[in-house]
């Protein structure tokens, strides 16, 4: 019988030792995907364009940086000769890490709403209305705090893990985004964020040169028959530090038109070429 209860207790205490080390390398594995700032953001103001894919110019933007509170403030309002009007956003927290508390992308026309997408990061909710399909959703969605970003967090996100992207490194983060699949609403999908090469663009005159860097939705391959998520690409400044220099992607659904934001706002958007080096 002592022998038995030598046995089990050994047991525990194996038992024990191995939760500990999951424990501890579940902690070392979240410390090691959080994106630390190292270079934090602070005020800025500018007017960025808006652009179709192939460079022609939709609408003139306004950009707003500013911290208060401890907090960074960012919203980005775009508008349309038409009488459309986009409205982006952002909140986020940069120390110790950078965490996204909150965003949100608002479109009206003539001032009347037309699609309201949000985002709670710290009460873990998400939420979408469209207009025209009389569509209103509201769920509760995972969070990994310094590691699950939307809309113009991503562009914060890269310019401090951007040493490791540059060396060939892979880095995996949290996107959320809005999908048809496989009912309509906010979805929580893990993306593998890499670095494409270095390009030259055109910007009102000058010959601009950025990193590139691509986002790539990681889908499971059942939905991949139902739902075409294409990659995102950002572009920051080259040579460092690091700051936004152009955007490529969906406006904010996976089905919507695709298109580019640049730094500098100018009549029409030259394609980023590569440089070769």
């Amino acid at each position: 019988m002592p022998h038995l209860e030598t046995y089990r207790g050994m047991r525990i205490q194996k038992t024990l030792a191995t939760l500990c080390s999951l424990f501890v390398a579940q902690c070392l594995t979240l410390a090691a995907f959080a994106v630390e700032v190292a270079e934090p953001a602070g005020a800025a103001h500018g007017y960025p364009g808006l652009y179709d894919i192939n460079g022609k110019k939709l609408a003139d933007s306004e950009f707003r940086q500013w911290v208060e509170n401890d907090r960074l403030h960012v919203v980005i309002t775009r508008k349309f000769s038409a009488g459309e009007v986009y409205e982006e956003h952002a909140q986020f927290r940069q120390q110790p890490e950078l965490i996204q508390e909150k965003w949100s992308w608002k479109e009206s026309k003539h001032g009347r709403s037309q699609r309201e997408f949000a985002v709670d990061f710290m009460a873990g909710i998400a939420s979408a209305h469209i207009r025209q399909d009389n569509k209103d959703v509201s769920k509760r969605i995972s969070i990994e705090p310094g590691r699950t970003f939307a809309g113009f967090g991503f562009s914060l996100a890269l310019s401090n893990p951007r040493k490791r992207l540059l060396s060939g490194e892979q880095v995996q983060l949290k996107a959320i985004g809005f999908s048809p699949f496989p009912t309509f609403g906010p979805q929580v999908v893990t993306v593998t964020v890499s670095h494409g090469g270095v390009d030259r663009m055109r910007m009102s005159g000058r010959s601009l040169k950025g990193d590139r860097f691509i986002i790539h939705p990681e889908i499971p391959f059942i939905a991949k028959f139902f739902v075409d998520v294409p990659d995102t690409k950002i572009w920051l400044t080259n040579p460092a530090p690091a700051g936004f220099l152009r955007w490529e992607g969906p406006i904010v659904l996976p089905e919507d038109p695709i298109i580019r934001v640049d730094l500098i706002s100018s009549e029409k958007s030259g394609p980023a070429e590569a440089t070769g080096s």
